[in-house]
């Protein structure tokens, strides 16, 4: 199981859940046409891997008494295989907007440290790569079903990076908005 630095999983009671989320999120990889990995399948991106980005947009939430209201986050992630395989690499950029001790509790929850739905992929990970904080602006427009993106990160991975880059970022966000014709 990994991780950040000095970080600590908790365990959890199916009905003693440290937080909660609602909002809006999308996601988007580099494999070829429907991701496979949503069903445990072997990736098709253009390396073998898959390569995406989950933004989420957070209505409203909370980790025990931290507001997450009105929070965002990218998660990007590169799994080299099966999600079941393990070997994820994950990583975390939130939005400039949070406060401090909103991105501790968001860097907690999306690192699985406080168990839940990211706590059952600590054991699949096998680097977490770190967070990092950034503009995120999301636009939800729910009568056309569609949403944009736009996440502005200071560093991006070199090509033979095993790291999603902004640049990929930008561009899977662009190749999204191609085939929902938005």
């Amino acid at each position: 199981m990994v991780l950040p630095d000095g970080a600590e999983q908790r365990d959890f009671e199916e009905d003693e859940m440290g937080y909660q989320l609602r909002g809006t999120y999308l996601t988007h990889c580099d494999c070829m046409q429907i991701c496979p990995c949503s069903v445990d399948e072997k990736p098709t991106g253009r390396d073998g891997q898959c390569h995406g980005l989950v933004v989420v947009n957070i209505d409203n939430g909370s980790l025990d008494d931290t507001d997450l209201s009105g929070t965002k986050v990218v998660l990007s992630y590169s799994a080299p295989g099966k999600i079941s395989d393990g070997g994820l690499r994950l990583g975390l950029v939130i939005d400039d907007a949070a406060s401090d001790e909103q991105a501790a509790a968001l860097e907690r929850i999306f690192s699985g440290q406080v168990g839940g739905m990211f706590g059952e992929f600590t054991g699949l990970t096998e680097r977490w790569i770190g967070t990092e904080r950034a503009a995120i602006a999301f636009s939800d427009w729910p009568r056309a079903r569609s949403h944009e993106a736009n996440v502005c990160v200071s560093r991006t991975g070199s090509a033979g990076s095993s790291r999603p880059s902004a640049d990929a970022a930008r561009a899977a966000l662009r190749r999204s908005e191609r085939l929902s014709g938005a």
